[in-house]
């Protein structure tokens, strides 16, 4: 039998966000496109910075983003973009709320600071507006209880930390640094220094990781109901790669089989 065909907004999950697409299978079949569009549209958001020589530039990027919600739950015609399109299309039949994604165009400002972020409070509130908020919403799309939204945001910050502390090089090339000043400060660092040489954060970084993993097997132990797992699924990746970089390991690129199989048997014994 022939796999059924990628829609083009799952297409270009799968090849933007290999991890979250690894996910999508587990999520509910009337919410996937609207899954896809998310993670699409969340990178777009991730690409504003990227992209972008400036934070003027980067920060204009961003608002074109808030005015295509905005436009959509408005009923305006849906912009002319391959993510603008069928996200357009899953706010006006319902499946994402407007609110949520104006949040999730908000939490990416502070990575367009040029100084970057200054304290690991700040630093931990972006992880929660940001990757936090990615999984409330994939937690709504999935069907989970209210009541386990605040656990979803901080297993999703987690991921989110995980995803910072293995791209440091990765910023550096780019010319920026997401790790807190303040937490530089105490490893003898500061910004510039990293982005012109990040391996000398390298001690800074696997102590986070440590830190992190920490927090993320407490969090992780307390229990999901199953209509929310799906969307807690990227904690098994940030589980492990928090370990791998806390051991001074490489994170795989692409994913490796033993990866793929671990988010597979948690969605299948329904805990993480």
């Amino acid at each position: 039998m022939a796999t059924p065909a990628l829609s083009p907004i799952a297409a270009f999950a799968r090849a933007h966000d290999p991890d979250r697409f690894l996910t999508a299978i587990f999520m509910p079949a009337k919410a996937r496109e609207a899954f896809f569009s998310l993670i699409a549209f969340n990178h777009e958001l991730a690409r504003a910075r990227e992209a972008t020589t400036n934070p003027v530039a980067a920060l204009i990027r961003l608002q074109w983003w808030r005015d295509a919600v905005a436009e959509a739950a408005a009923g305006a015609p849906a912009r002319r973009h391959e993510v603008a399109a069928p996200l357009h299309a899953a706010i006006v039949s319902g499946a994402l709320a407007a609110d949520d994604l104006l949040g999730l165009v908000d939490a990416r400002e502070p990575e367009t600071e040029e100084e970057g972020v200054p304290t690991r409070e700040a630093f931990g509130a972006y992880l929660r507006a940001g990757a936090g908020g990615f999984a409330v919403v994939a937690g709504r799309l999935a069907g989970a209880p209210p009541e386990s939204l605040p656990l979803l945001q901080r297993l999703g910050a987690l991921h989110g930390l995980s995803g910072v502390l293995r791209s440091v090089s990765a910023h550096a090339a780019q010319g920026r640094c997401l790790l807190p000043r303040d937490a530089l400060a105490e490893a003898g660092l500061i910004t510039e220094a990293v982005v012109a040489e990040p391996a000398i954060a390298a001690p800074l970084v696997r102590a986070l990781a440590e830190e992190g993993g920490g927090m993320l097997a407490k969090a992780m132990a307390e229990g999901l109901p199953r209509a929310a797992l799906p969307a807690a699924l990227p904690a098994v990746l940030a589980r492990r790669d928090l370990r791998r970089i806390a051991a001074g390991q490489p994170v795989p690129r692409p994913r490796g089989v033993s990866d793929r199989i671990a988010v597979t048997w948690a969605a299948f014994r329904g805990r993480l």
